[in-house]
């Protein structure tokens, strides 16, 4: 495909501008749908031209503030400018930009922090308000005004038929060689006219190549060349390296024991180090013909997939460092058979997730001793990033998983606690939680049996005298015995580390 082949059929030129004619077509107070996932497929162009001009209109009085919808996080180019020029009044659904987050914390932005597949159904059934404009990165038009996809789908599906108004940024740096690796399902619908969704396996194709687009609705076509930006993964620490191998212990185990077959059941990886680490520890294990049902796609599955150990990798956008996005981009025609990218209302879908028996693999910024877990927030009210479709697994998955170094700061903060500041993912959501120091398996357990497997299997020897000493002094005191526990004392832990910068 030629760059003027990405631009489509001819009646589309006469929409072909420069980014800033483009964002000046956005008017102040509106709410905009954006393209990105996890910093993959996202606008460039026209979120930074809109960026400049808040910044004119603000020094002349005018404050100029947008409504963002997107599919996760994005990049610097769109949250990062955005929120520097202090143009984001209410943002959704995920968001893990520093700047942005500042923002959030400051009470300068309005945040709803929601689970992924629930984005789209809440959209068509109006509660969020009308959508004026969409603005998405596509890799080409087809001549018959179909979209090619870029490098991640969210909730462009829904966005483009939702809005009164559609804004393309074509990125030629995409490879055209995406053709053909998306899905695109066109069969959701809201009550009562539901139907199941006729995916067995995560291999299945059950949609369209491209994107719908009403080409009446598009307003303007702007050319890009811009690399999505994405980060670095840390090297493995010796922390990762444990997890991971407890991680792979418990998969033979499983297997042994008749639960799990020998090529596994569909992985599903949030994203992170640790979740990386994970994946790129399976290349040692013994598990052939795995499979991935999940939201992104990340170094470690490309592993996998280059090994021949993974034989297809479903998900709805990439979560690559920036060597592994050129390593993804220079290889598109090898890679495009083994990998599909679907919208996330699908690739995050309740029924999809429980019917193939996903082993969901998230991570945590805690977890108490009776396997609640806190995956957003800091100190119980200063949020980190968001739920993303940690939920949307943990709750439907086969096996849930959760994976923690047992300390953070540098020792100074035990990832286990009498009591999380803030719960995102309930007990009876949280399987199994893993630390390098081990790994406690909740499944059938009460709560007081959860307690003393967690204490004694996952938390830190530094910090596990005073997590039995609580626990001990819980279960002679508390007010009922289901799940002992000292209110007071429990949350001090908390304040503890605010006072001193050290929970011992």
């Amino acid at each position: 495909m030629t760059a003027k082949e990405r631009l489509g059929p001819a009646a589309l030129s006469a929409k072909i501008m420069p980014a800033d004619a483009a964002a000046a077509l956005i008017e102040p107070g509106s709410t905009v749908g954006m393209s990105g996932f996890t910093g993959s497929g996202y606008p460039k162009a026209v979120p930074q031209a809109l960026a400049a001009r808040m910044e004119a209109e603000a020094a002349n009085g005018r404050p100029f503030r947008l409504r963002i919808w997107t599919g996760a996080s994005t990049g610097p180019e769109l949250d990062g400018a955005l929120a520097r020029a202090n143009g984001i009044e209410f943002r959704l659904p995920y968001n893990s930009d520093p700047i942005a987050r500042e923002k959030i914390n400051a009470g300068e932005m309005e945040y709803f922090d929601m689970h992924l597949s629930q984005v789209a159904p809440m959209a068509w059934q109006g509660f969020l308000g009308p959508l004026d404009t969409a603005l998405i990165e596509v890799t080409g038009i087809r001549p018959d005004g179909s979209l090619i996809p870029s490098s991640s789908v969210g909730n462009n599906k829904t966005w483009l038929d939702r809005a009164r108004n559609v804004i393309l940024e074509v990125n030629h740096w995409q490879n055209a060689a995406l053709d053909g690796m998306h899905d695109i399902y066109y069969g959701t619908a809201l009550p009562p006219h539901r139907i199941p969704i006729p995916l067995v396996r995560p291999q299945e194709r059950i949609g369209e190549a491209g994107l719908r687009c009403d080409p009446a609705k598009i307003i303007a076509i702007v050319e890009t060349n811009a690399p999505d930006r994405n980060l670095p993964f840390a090297a493995p620490d010796a922390a990762a390296y444990g997890i991971a191998g407890h991680l792979i212990e418990f998969f033979r185990h499983e297997v042994g024991k008749g639960r799990l077959p020998e090529s596994l059941l569909p992985l599903q990886s949030g994203v992170g180090n640790i979740t990386n680490a994970v994946l790129s520890s399976l290349l040692e294990g013994p598990f052939n013909g795995m499979t991935a049902f999940t939201e992104v796609i990340q170094d470690g599955m490309l592993d996998l997939l280059d090994a021949g150990l993974l034989t297809m990798a479903s998900a709805t956008g990439f979560s690559l460092s920036r060597e592994g996005a050129l390593r993804l981009n220079d290889n598109m025609p090898r890679f495009r058979d083994k990998m599909i990218l679907r919208p996330q209302e699908i690739s995050n879908h309740p029924e999809l997730i429980r019917r193939l028996g996903c082993l969901a693999m998230n991570g945590l910024i805690e977890a108490d001793i009776y396997g609640t877990v806190n995956s957003t927030h800091v100190m119980g009210s200063r949020i980190y990033n968001g739920i993303g479709g940690s939920g949307d697994f943990a709750r439907n998955a086969y096996v849930s998983i959760f994976m923690t170094p047992s300390t953070a700061k540098g020792g100074k903060i035990s990832a286990i606690v009498p009591q999380v500041s803030h719960v995102d993912h309930i007990t009876q959501d949280v399987q199994v939680i893993v630390t390098e120091q081990g790994l406690a398996d909740l499944r059938g357990l009460s709560p007081k049996q959860r307690a003393e497997v967690i204490i004694n299997n996952c938390s830190h020897p530094s910090y596990r005298p005073a997590l039995q000493d609580y626990y001990r002094r819980a279960r002679q005191s508390s007010y009922g015995q289901q799940s002992p526990s000292l209110l007071t004392e429990a949350l001090s832990w908390h304040q503890r580390f605010i006072d001193t910068g050290s929970m011992l």
